[in-house]
């Protein structure tokens, strides 16, 4: 068992939340939910707290009313593989929410997330550092969902469509 990991609060849909983030990710399950009883502070039967895992990574999400929300402070960062993943990945967090700089997003809970291909790391630490500048100014241009194509572009100096 992970010795740490995150608790997300929630106004009223953490199920809600936890079922869409389940649907989204490989290897990820709902775990066990419990419920407010008598003494509250959620009215009694209501989805109190909910355990689920993302691709292995353990995460609770509770129902705790509306007095905090998220913010960017906070965000989830996902590594992908390929182009296909960035849009599959990104087109289903992004669905009722809202896009941010450099490849962030908010989804429909406020939830912050990082979407990011793993070959921007590794342009960003090339050794030539012309080159990892470029691909630098070209991250900081980016709103919205990352084009691997557009980093390699920068990467190699070809000029891109403005």
């Amino acid at each position: 068992m992970q010795k740490i990991h995150p608790m997300l609060w929630f106004d009223d849909q953490a199920e809600e939340a936890a079922r869409h983030y389940v649907s989204i990710f490989p290897n990820s399950k709902i775990g066990a939910v419990t419920r407010y009883g008598p003494a509250g502070p959620g009215a009694e039967g209501t989805v109190m707290t909910v355990d689920f895992e993302l691709d292995g990574q353990r995460i609770v999400a509770l129902n705790g009313g509306p007095d905090f929300t998220f913010n960017e402070s906070i965000s989830f960062v996902v590594p992908c593989q390929s182009q296909s993943e960035v849009d599959d990945i990104w087109d289903k967090l992004v669905d009722g929410g809202e896009a941010a700089p450099c490849g962030w997003l908010k989804d429909r809970y406020g939830l912050s997330w990082q979407v990011v291909p793993t070959e921007l790391l590794e342009l960003l630490a090339d050794p030539d550092p012309e080159r990892a500048n470029r691909v630098n100014e070209a991250m900081l241009k980016v709103f919205g969902k990352f084009d691997i194509a557009e980093l390699r572009a920068a990467y190699d100096g070809v000029p891109t469509p403005a």
